[in-house]
């Protein structure tokens, strides 16, 4: 009886797309990472190869939903970034409960929010990222701009050859835009 080999799908369109928008991007990655890690070069090496591993797998179980690998990637690392926080604070949590100050518990190092709460921003997060991929070219560009590489707004007018007034106002409506969706789900 001769043994068959099970079927491998085929990445290589995925892993292409994931190789140049790493290539092109990783500069910029590697400058977000090294802020996001406030200097530490291990940490943002490492926030950088899990957004890289996240990035390559999420792209190869649906490559059609990325319509923009650059932009994509550096939402996965700030994806990356938020859990290492939630992850760092949880392990503080654990330690600082059984830490004695003068005789007294305290010193808690937790962010305050419940799990449900933490679920609850999370669904949030997921929601305006659907948002986001649902907006135009340009729109998303906006969005990046703004939000994600946290720009001033005379560098946006500048990059998109609008005055600062225009800039300002189309981040409002693109705010206002994401508050509906935001309310509608």
């Amino acid at each position: 009886m001769e043994r068959t080999r099970p079927e491998r799908p085929d990445f290589r369109a995925a892993d292409e797309m994931f190789a140049k928008a790493w290539r092109v991007s990783l500069p910029e990655l590697e400058a977000r990472a090294r802020r996001f890690a406030e200097g530490q070069r291990d940490r943002a090496e490492e926030l950088l190869a899990n957004t890289a591993i996240k990035a390559l797998l999420f792209m190869r179980r649906s490559p059609e939903t990325v319509t923009d690998p650059c932009g994509f990637l550096f939402v996965v690392l700030r994806h990356v970034f938020l859990d290492s926080v939630r992850r760092r604070g949880r392990d503080r949590e654990v330690f600082d409960r059984n830490r004695e100050v003068d005789g007294e518990v305290g010193g808690f190092a937790h962010d305050g929010l419940s799990a449900l709460q933490k679920l609850e921003l999370d669904q949030q997060l997921d929601r305006v990222v659907a948002a986001v991929a649902r907006m135009s070219r340009e729109q998303r560009r906006l969005f990046a701009y703004r939000f994600i590489d946290d720009l001033p707004y005379p560098v946006i007018a500048e990059k998109l050859h609008i005055n600062q007034p225009l800039a300002r106002k189309r981040v409002e409506l693109l705010r206002n835009r994401l508050k509906l969706v935001m309310r509608a789900d």
